[in-house]
């Protein structure tokens, strides 16, 4: 009869070892998904900079009227 408690003993344990591990599981897996949806839109404003960057290269290339003045151009905000 003993012998018999103590698988039950052991059994209970088990799954409780199993239920943690489950919801540690669940939540490692929420962690994924969410750094994965930041990482998305990371990369999405990575992109947007990089094609703004690329075009205002490409602007000052040109020497469009968006060129920026050259400091000695620049004068002081009180002349």
């Amino acid at each position: 009869m003993k012998e018999l408690e103590e698988l039950q003993q052991q059994l209970v344990e088990l799954q409780s070892h199993v239920a943690f591990q489950d919801d540690a599981m669940a939540a490692l897996n929420d962690a994924v998904a969410s750094q994965q949806q930041e990482i998305i839109v990371l990369r999405q404003q990575l992109t947007l900079l990089k094609q703004r960057q690329d075009e205002q290269n490409a602007r000052l290339d040109r020497g469009g009227p968006d060129e920026m003045p050259s400091l000695e151009e620049e004068k002081p905000p009180h002349y």
